[in-house]
């Protein structure tokens, strides 16, 4: 099971979308260097004005490339980084794994699951009505936020697009994505 890095994108400022780069620096620990949102504490501006001192679970944002196009197909046009992600893939189910799943991301970096990225408001800012696109239901009717899931970086490395992406299930029972 695998699939492959089909952009990678940060920004040193914060801002709602993040240019793409030709590469992205994985740092053990903290994140992409020289992204906003990298650190060992979290730096995500509503939960650092809660509490300053909980653990960065947000280093590293993935988004799979196909909820690009999905949204399309509903007259959206996304591109890669616009919606803040460090790493859009092509051809995981991110969505679908589970808690503590480790993402091997080229040659040495890996990253290790930690849950759903919750959409924010920023979203319909972007484009009007885009929010009722990345929010949907599942068949039991409950929530389902399909704007991608948040790592923590193992083990650091460089990050290109076209970089296979290796997946590594966790061992005993799993535990579903909830919102870090």
């Amino acid at each position: 099971m695998g699939g492959t890095v089909a952009a990678v994108s940060s920004n040193g400022t914060y801002s709602f979308t993040k240019p793409n780069r030709e590469s992205i620096t994985l740092i053990a620990g903290f994140g992409v260097e020289g992204d906003v949102h990298a650190g060992a504490n979290v730096k995500h501006r509503f939960r650092m004005r809660k509490d300053p001192s909980q653990p960065n679970l947000r280093q590293v944002h993935l988004i799979h490339a196909e909820l690009f196009d999905e949204v399309r197909a509903a007259g959206f046009e996304v591109r890669a980084g616009e919606l803040g992600e460090n790493v859009t893939t092509r051809g995981i189910d991110l969505l679908g794994l589970p808690t503590g799943t480790l993402l091997r991301l080229g040659d040495e970096a890996v990253v290790e699951v930690t849950g759903l990225r919750n959409p924010c408001a920023q979203i319909d800012d972007f484009q009007k009505g885009l929010m009722k696109q990345v929010v949907g239901r599942d068949a039991e009717g409950g929530v389902r936020f399909r704007s991608g899931i948040m790592s923590v970086v193992v083990s650091g490395g460089v990050v290109r697009a076209g970089d296979p992406v290796g997946v590594e299930l966790p061992d005993g029972p799993h535990r579903p994505l909830e919102i870090v």
